[in-house]
């Protein structure tokens, strides 16, 4: 299961730079809109100890992480919905993501242009959720067109379709995203998944700011915060700037000293993408053994029929059983051995929920 989240802001406000503190695809950056016209696409893995920890107790052959693609979408402008500046581009890059990075700029430079002539992220944000919800809009009044006359032929399905569609459109004409709108069937979560909505995509509202920012925030990341307060969506602050300096160590040791002169633990971009795994309520199982040691990722409440298929359909098709261990005890008693003869191997059915840090062998028959 590959995460793909899309990188979205106005042109400008450092999503180029970001991405290539992500990725190794190097996206052209330059102090103009439009820097970037097709969407750059970089797959990054996710950081996880744990990983690490489990691949030096077994000492395999390979080591795989689990990965994100990250999709730099083309900067946005007032009239996209009409397909005015790169609209209809944008639109389509952003409708095949599974995710929102929503890149604001929260620091002030006089040598880099703002398309409005002044840094305002909250005026910033709403310019981008004006234009994905007029296009909402747009798709939903065509829904409904197309429904109305089967909906008088008295259909329960389709009633059910058409009144979810009112409640839809109440919304996105009240300056909401359709994300606020909670499926209550399974008629109602089929018709958002083929309307393909814009607005429904979780999103993660990213704050870049200057170095002397980056720990403490500034009135700009108040302002952000303050107003995505009733969305329920995570704010992150990262200075790309900082980031960027940092992604040119190459030495561990080296990159590890000049984040201590920062007085931070981690590269921004770390928490960022484990921000961006979780926010599509995704989580990591393990295989490990002496080929290899591997993360897989999965959704909360994933069985172990739907886990095993992750790795191949046949696994899911021919599922017998799951032998499961915890990532504790494996930790705690060195080996898979150890950790049978602790009587700490479970064996699972069908029905069982994967947690997040299993380590999980498949029994199969095809």
């Amino acid at each position: 299961m590959a995460l793909k989240c899309g990188i979205v802001g106005l042109p400008n406000v450092g999503k180029s730079t970001l991405f290539n503190c992500l990725s190794n695809a190097k996206a052209q950056s330059a102090n103009f809109p439009f820097c970037t016209i097709e969407p750059n696409i970089g797959v990054i893995t996710v950081p996880d100890s744990r990983l690490n920890k489990l691949a030096d107790l077994v000492q395999p052959q390979n080591i795989l992480p689990t990965v994100i693609e990250i999709v730099d979408i083309a900067g946005l402008v007032k009239g996209a919905h009409k397909g005015e500046g790169l609209g209809n581009k944008f639109l389509a890059n952003i409708r095949e993501t599974d995710a929102i990075i929503h890149v604001l700029r929260c620091f002030d430079d006089d040598n880099i242009v703002h398309v409005d002539g002044s840094v305002d992220p909250v005026r910033d944000k709403e310019v981008i959720d004006f234009e994905l919800q007029l296009k909402d809009l747009e798709t939903v009044e065509n829904k409904l067109s197309s429904l109305k006359r089967a909906a008088k032929s008295g259909d329960k399905e389709v009633v059910k379709q058409y009144a979810f569609c009112e409640r839809l459109k109440e919304v996105l004409e009240a300056g909401k995203s359709a994300r606020t709108v909670t499926a209550e069937n399974d008629v109602e979560e089929q018709l958002l998944k083929v309307m393909q909505l814009l607005t429904v995509k979780p999103v993660l509202y990213l704050c870049n700011v200057d170095e002397g920012s980056v720990k403490t925030g500034n009135k700009y990341v108040d302002q952000v915060k303050e107003a995505v307060a009733d969305e329920n969506a995570e704010v992150l602050t990262i200075g790309t700037k900082i980031e960027s300096d940092i992604a040119e160590f190459e030495d561990h040791e080296e990159r590890q000293m000049f984040l201590d002169e920062l007085g931070l633990e981690e590269p921004g971009v770390n928490r960022l993408i484990i921000s961006a795994y979780k926010l599509l309520d995704l989580q990591t199982y393990f295989t490990a053994g002496e080929k290899e040691v591997r993360a897989w990722t999965v959704s909360v409440g994933a069985t172990a029929p739907q886990a095993a298929g992750v790795i191949h359909t046949d696994f899911e098709k021919g599922f017998i059983r799951a032998e499961v261990m915890s990532y504790d005890d494996f930790v705690k008693l060195g080996s898979e051995q150890a950790v049978k003869e602790a009587g700490k191997m479970r064996v699972e059915g069908k029905t069982y929920i994967v947690q997040d840090g299993d380590i999980m062998h498949f029994r199969f028959n095809v």
